[in-house]
């Protein structure tokens, strides 16, 4: 299994950035997006069932970020708006082929390499 981030780049507040995540053809239970900005541990940001029907977003994000997936090419994307200086990160999709929607890292598996996120004032 692998995973590919990317979609990230400069952005100034107010903007928006679409992040995706390819993955080499494999489907999974559920999938995610997390961010680690310097200095901090990584954290969550949004999940979703591989069958779509269970969300789940960080209160940060709840209202600006909206997790997808493409049914043809398996692809999950992270639709970022209103982006603010705060959400300056490096952001990192992540997967796993059994368990319940969750925003542990512990419960991903497999993770793309990260693509940054930079949101200018």
């Amino acid at each position: 299994v692998q995973l590919q981030a990317f979609g990230g780049g400069v952005v100034q507040a107010g903007g928006s950035l679409r992040l995706s995540c390819a993955n080499s053809g494999s489907t999974f239970s559920k999938v995610g997006w997390f961010r680690q900005a310097p200095g901090k541990e990584r954290e969550f940001v949004a999940a979703m069932s591989w069958r779509g029907d269970r969300l789940k977003y960080a209160d940060a994000v709840k209202g600006r970020f909206r997790i997808s997936r493409d049914n043809i090419n398996l692809a999950v994307y992270l639709q970022m708006n209103s982006l603010k200086p705060e959400d300056t990160a490096v952001y990192f999709c992540a997967a796993n082929q059994w368990g319940l929607v969750s925003d542990k890292t512990s419960d991903y598996s497999y993770w793309g390499q990260g693509t940054q996120v930079t949101v200018s004032s």
